[in-house]
């Protein structure tokens, strides 16, 4: 028997003074606040009865320290699957603005040359498969209840655009995928040639995002 549900969690506020596009750069852990709106999160699901049966998380500092709460909260393991991973980009390390301040380097051009691809980092295409493909492993891999993946924005709202059939590209700021918050998937019907569809989002750590800053996603 598959797992019943799929929750994308992503992480809570990144300490980043510099805010700073951090990516794949080693080093970025949670703040102090990050730490409790994953905690937040991970508190609601379990006070709520959410049987949760196995956490899965990217293998970066941010989200491996967001799954923490959920792993004691349920007393399980985390594991770690390099498809949940934030995609690649070339901004790495830079402040925002980054794509104007290409437009006055021609070495540069390239990066900003299709932004329905897009050509500065890994391709939409490409990351909504390697995310549903993780979804799928993790649905078939469960024997029941459910599986918390807690991985990035990028990939989570790409995974909810594929999903609504949805153009890939999109305006980053209109993104719906809060610090901590949980994108909820059902394969329907729940057999091997279903699809996974959105059934859910939930937003558990609203309150302690007044102060926060969400600055530096992909």
């Amino acid at each position: 028997m598959p797992a019943t549900r799929i929750h994308l969690v992503r992480h809570g506020e990144v300490h980043n003074p510099g805010r700073v596009l951090y990516g794949r750069l080693p080093g970025f852990g949670l703040s102090e606040l990050g730490t409790r709106m994953a905690a937040a999160s991970a508190t609601a699901w379990h006070d709520a009865g959410v049987d949760v049966r196995r956490i899965v998380a990217s293998p970066l500092q941010r989200t491996q320290e967001s799954a923490a709460p959920w792993a004691a909260a349920y007393g399980l393991d985390v594991t770690l699957d390099e498809r949940l991973i934030e995609p690649t980009n070339r901004y790495e390390g830079q402040r925002p603005g980054f794509t104007k301040r290409s437009m006055g380097r021609p070495t540069e051009w390239p990066w900003i040359a299709n932004p329905f691809r897009p050509s500065w980092g890994e391709a939409y295409e490409s990351i909504a498969s390697r995310m549903l493909a993780a979804v799928t492993s993790a649905w078939e891999s469960t024997d029941g209840g459910d599986v918390v993946l807690v991985s990035h924005q990028l990939p989570i709202w790409t995974v909810h655009r594929k999903l609504a059939g949805e153009p890939l590209w999109h305006d980053p700021r209109k993104r719906r995928c809060d610090l901590s918050s949980i994108t909820t998937l059902e394969r329907v019907p729940a057999t091997s040639t279903g699809r996974f569809t959105e059934v859910g989002y939930a937003d558990p750590a609203q309150s302690l995002r007044v102060s926060a800053v969400d600055e530096g996603a992909v």
